[in-house]
């Protein structure tokens, strides 16, 4: 097991560790971090985030623990830059050529990622350690940040395809002005918010009936302008809830 992970000459030059989520480099930096990840997502799959330690990590990433110790200095940052990397990936929302195709096929990606056993633990578990950990929460809000950050295309689209007014009593002005008077980010998480509180709250099964009425509520919803906000500044990209 290797205790080589940073370059050279960050040793050379003193320079410190980077702190967890820091963005390095590809090549043996971005090897070893993903590596790293993998055996934290086995770990937490595993054991729980109560179970999981340095000690695993070490194990199962071939990575020396004095280097995690250095680098990501506990289990916390571990797990926090593992949901880092976890965004930076090249996911983009779907696009089926309408608003309904769209956020039905969002909320059966969210069926699949919570449901099938291949890939269902390892976003349980992350989920369930930010309920545990303060920076694993931190971490898992900006991760979802992220991702519905990238899904009010959605919205734009739809209001471009006059499928959303963004303004009802201008609908052509809405179509000029791409998610204006929408809080785009409102409207994509009613979607999944059903779906993630029958998951992680209730702990009720969710499937496809459940999928389609949670995108039949949001298109009510949407139609009946719920989602449509007075203030401008409020519809900006990335608006809150």
């Amino acid at each position: 097991m290797s205790d080589e992970t940073v370059p050279a000459s960050g040793r050379e030059s003193g320079g410190s560790a980077p702190s967890p989520g820091t963005r390095r480099p590809g090549g043996r930096t971005a090897r070893t971090r993903a590596a790293v990840r993998d055996a934290v997502l086995a770990g937490l799959t595993e054991h729980g985030y109560p179970g999981l330690t340095v000690e695993y990590v070490a194990a199962h990433s071939g990575v020396h623990k004095t280097t995690l110790y250095r680098r990501w200095k506990d289990i916390e940052g571990l797990v926090a830059d593992a949901l880092d990397l976890a965004g930076e990936d090249s996911w983009v929302p779907p696009d089926t050529g309408s608003l309904e195709g769209d956020l039905r096929a969002l909320a059966q990606e969210v069926v699949v990622s919570f449901t099938d056993p291949a890939v269902a633990a390892s976003g349980s578990a992350m989920i369930a350690a930010a309920f545990q950990s303060e920076r694993a929460a931190d971490a898992l809000r900006d991760y979802y940040t992220e991702r519905f950050a990238r899904c009010e295309a959605l919205v734009e689209r739809a209001v471009r395809r006059g499928e959303l007014a963004a303004d009802p009593d201008s609908a052509a002005e809405a179509a000029a002005t791409p998610h204006r008077g929408i809080d785009a980010g409102a409207l994509v998480r009613s979607v999944s918010a059903p779906l993630f509180f029958r998951l992680f709250i209730t702990r009720e099964p969710v499937d496809d009936t459940v999928a389609e009425q949670a995108v039949a509520a949001t298109l009510a919803a949407a139609h009946a302008g719920a989602f449509t906000v007075t203030d401008r500044a409020d519809a900006s990209p990335g608006a809150a809830p």
